[in-house]
């Protein structure tokens, strides 16, 4: 396998190996629903495009680009924080989906979601999908790509050098999708709390009237016209996610560089 010895291969085969990971967990890329081949030649698309720009890059030398299992792993973990960026706030919609659902009598509404495999309540799906298109609509897969140019600058191919300390960060950033969740969830829970409140002043001041029967409509209503009313907050929130997810992503590798010497 002498072509390995070929400076261009190998870093062709670490540029290709970071996009991997990154591919792995990227919003709508990542997804069933994308076919094998499309991804796998986008793969390749990207790696030859990137190869020249990245080896006349600085502090890149094709000629030195080491080729070890252990550089591989680490340019696939680099491509991992980076799509796990993304993915976590997207995620975090489906997450207050599930909230919502228990709240609202909706858990047991559970459907295969095509681009896990996997069953999931139907809000959790709705938000989930609602945050990708709000993705794409302000440019999200602009700023990944973006980050994707910074991290070969801020870490060459065969020099990522990442650290217990970065991984660690990289293992922390999981706590962004519940806190998240939350957020997104909290106009309609806090709205199904007041009503859970009314129906139960109604049950001690009118004893006649049958709460149980009233409460399930009146749960699924007010959740979903609550819901519609803050789709709009997420739609500006996502306006804004860069300033979310370049922090996320910074946070990592700024740990990983100070724990290799960097400043």
């Amino acid at each position: 396998m002498a072509f390995l010895e070929h400076p261009t291969v190998r870093l062709f085969l670490l540029v290709s190996t970071r996009l991997s990971g990154l591919f792995l967990l990227m919003p709508a890329f990542s997804s069933r629903a994308v076919p094998m081949r499309v991804r796998a030649g986008a793969l390749l698309l990207f790696s030859f495009l990137l190869v020249p720009v990245v080896g006349g890059g600085e502090g890149t030398n094709a000629g030195q680009v080491e080729l070890s299992p252990e550089t591989l792993a680490q340019e696939f973990i680099l491509g991992l924080v980076l799509g796990l960026g993304s993915a976590l706030l997207l995620s975090a919609g489906e997450s207050a989906g599930d909230m919502l659902a228990v709240q609202m009598g909706l858990s047991g509404a559970n459907v295969l979601d095509p681009s896990s495999g996997t069953q999931m309540p139907v809000l959790g799906q709705l938000l989930g999908l609602f945050l990708l298109a709000s993705l794409f609509a302000v440019g999200g897969h602009l700023v990944l790509l973006e980050s994707l140019r910074a991290s070969f600058v801020a870490f060459p191919p065969g020099q990522p050098s990442l650290s217990e300390g970065g991984l660690l960060q990289g293992v922390l950033m999981a706590k962004t999708q519940f806190a998240l969740g939350l957020r997104f969830a909290a106009p309609v829970v806090a709205a199904m709390m007041m009503g859970n409140a009314v129906l139960g002043v109604m049950a001690r001041t009118v004893p006649q009237l049958n709460v149980l029967l009233m409460a399930f409509p009146l749960q699924i209503g007010l959740g979903l016209l609550v819901l519609g009313l803050a789709l709009p907050l997420m739609a500006a929130f996502m306006g804004g996610w860069e300033g979310h997810y370049i922090p996320l992503v910074e946070e990592v590798l700024s740990g990983a560089s100070r724990a290799r010497g960097g400043p």
